[in-house]
């Protein structure tokens, strides 16, 4: 027994952190917790054979803190997620514009004017007075977030249906834009574009010139 729950502890607490580590929704996070929830009930066993109270102890409040974990993101989070999706499909099927979670937003898999996926939402800038988005932010390459770049594509430039955004335009067009840096984002999708303050004068004076 004691050589079981060895083995069974820590290949669990491995694959409940990837689960979770993962990000890839409420279902498999509460899912992670469940397995977090053996996990910690088998370093319990361990210790109760090797005599050892730390551990017993402190298996003994995270399993309570998994089993917290399991309520909130089985339970509670993914009531929301199907209420979510049950407005989304509802609205898909009616005479009104179609709704969709705003948290799904984040996370989305973007899809380039070609139909292949490259990128993935890391954020969503969206005005204050309308709640409309402003600019996606947008990671593209690396792993895990090392090597990525970050571009921001415009609330005109993309289209949010299933679950997925579809980019109006192709992944060598968004990496020809200058990278966002990580932790300095722009205050508008125009200067993330780049435009000079004068370019813009000029473009505002052509405008008012224009019959």
């Amino acid at each position: 027994m004691e050589s079981l729950a060895g083995w069974l502890a820590p290949v669990a607490t491995a694959i409940a952190a990837v689960m979770t580590a993962s990000n890839l929704g409420p279902r498999m996070t509460g899912w992670g917790f469940v397995v977090f929830v053996f996990g910690s009930i088998s370093w319990c066993a361990v210790a109760l054979a090797t005599d050892q109270s730390n551990l017993l102890w402190a298996n003994g409040f995270l399993t309570l803190v998994n089993l917290i974990g399991v309520w909130r993101w089985l339970g509670r989070q993914a009531r929301y997620a199907r209420g979510g999706a049950l407005a989304r499909a509802r609205s898909a099927d009616a005479a009104t514009p179609t709704l969709a979670p705003l948290s799904g937003l984040v996370g989305a898999a973007v899809v380039g004017s070609d139909g292949k996926a490259f990128g993935q939402v890391v954020e969503a800038m969206v005005r204050c007075d309308t709640l409309q988005p402003d600019y996606l932010v947008v990671s593209i390459g690396g792993v895990a977030g090392v090597g990525e770049t970050l571009h921001a594509l415009g609330d005109a430039e993309f289209d949010y249906a299933q679950g997925q955004v579809r980019s109006r335009l192709s992944r060598v067009a968004l990496e020809r834009r200058r990278a966002l840096t990580a932790g300095d984002w722009p205050m508008q999708l125009r200067d993330a574009l780049g435009e000079s303050p004068q370019s813009r004068s000029l473009r505002f004076d052509r405008r008012l010139r224009a019959p």
